[in-house]
């Protein structure tokens, strides 16, 4: 899908305050002909959360909806997996629809993009929160030399920046933080964002699986061979280009399929960009909540994520119910994945794994 194709907003839906923002003010100039709808929260919207249907409307609220609203928390989570820290986020929910997207378990249904508008608080918090922290005391595998922010937890930066400058203000911001670094993940190629100067500040990801698979469960993203494409493009451009190979799924075949991805990388990308490559592998955790919300709008990839039969079900830290892949089982498949890995890619580092 062409990333102009992704949205084309005529509703949207706001907290009372966000007119009193110069970022909410410059949105809701943007799209002059919207519905706008006055809202209490962005978390509680009764016409978008808490229900089920066709996959016609799945699509539709995702393309043609927006909400923003003011963040209210400014607190910096610890990770230590694939960052150091989980930054405010600048938005939540997303214009794409990947059938194993954790975000609308939490939400419910569609959940389009929601975007804060107060992006100033949320650069100024990271600062005053990256100075206290003083240098990286040693090298490890998030980063050799900068504490590392993940900066799009709940959404796809990409997209994002496509209606505001919150994701350009972010990347300005990292330039100035001489021990940190913002990184995100994305499944979307916009170029807009050669245009920022990172200056090695963000670490852009860009997630990638078998093309075939994809082609299922990666609704409405970039084709896997346009982000191939466009590793070389964000190195050249300033940014810091890692992989995420992610979600790995388990099915017959699902070994040659890994082989001719990573086949099909190392042919396209340049010595350069091996050179600085790392990855995360992330095995699939799927959701029985989601399952249900699936079935209601797209069944076919429920063929490839509902696999009891591997699975296991594992109590989450919000009390909800996941499904993984069969403790045992799934570290010989991810043995056998990493193995696969350093055969046909050796130069790519797995900074992390799960």
């Amino acid at each position: 899908m062409a990333l102009r194709d992704l949205i084309d907003i005529d509703r949207i839906f706001h907290e009372p305050a966000v007119a009193d923002y110069p970022r909410g003010r410059e949105i809701l100039a943007r799209y002059p002909n919207a519905e706008r709808i006055a809202v209490p929260s962005h978390w509680n919207i009764p016409e978008l959360h808490g229900n089920t249907g066709s996959v016609e409307d799945w699509v539709r609220i995702k393309r043609s909806t927006l909400v923003l609203g003011v963040k209210k928390g400014l607190a910096m989570r610890p990770n230590g997996r694939s960052a150091h820290f989980i930054a405010p986020s600048t938005s939540n929910g997303c214009a794409m629809a990947c059938a194993y997207c954790y975000v609308p378990r939490r939400k419910g249904f569609s959940n389009p993009i929601s975007l804060f508008v107060n992006v100033d608080a949320v650069c100024a918090a990271i600062t005053r929160h990256a100075a206290k922290q003083g240098p990286l005391p040693e090298p490890d595998q998030i980063d050799p030399q900068a504490w590392v922010y993940d900066l799009g937890e709940n959404g796809d930066l990409s997209v994002d920046a496509m209606i505001c400058d919150n994701v350009r203000d972010l990347v300005a911001q990292f330039r100035g933080i001489p021990n940190a670094k913002g990184s995100f993940a994305t499944k979307a190629v916009n170029r807009d964002l050669l245009a920022y100067d990172p200056q090695g500040r963000t670490r852009i990801r860009f997630s990638l699986m078998p093309a075939r698979i994809a082609r299922v469960v990666d609704v409405r993203t970039a084709p896997i061979p346009e982000r191939i494409a466009a590793i070389d493009d964000f190195l050249r451009a300033g940014y810091e280009v890692h992989v995420n190979f992610s979600p790995v799924i388990l099915y017959e075949g699902w070994e040659a399929d890994w082989a001719a991805l990573f086949d099909e990388i190392d042919g396209t990308i340049s010595n350069a960009a091996k050179n600085q490559l790392a990855c995360e592998i992330i095995m699939l955790t799927h959701n029985a909540g989601l399952h249900e919300v699936n079935l209601g709008w797209h069944p076919k990839a429920e063929d490839l994520l509902w696999r009891p039969d591997i699975q296991e079900t594992k109590r989450s830290e919000g009390g909800g119910e996941n499904l993984r892949y069969r403790t045992g089982w799934k570290g010989k498949w991810l043995a056998r994945f990493k193995a696969l890995l350093a055969e046909r890619m050796p130069y790519c580092r797995v900074r992390y794994a799960f």
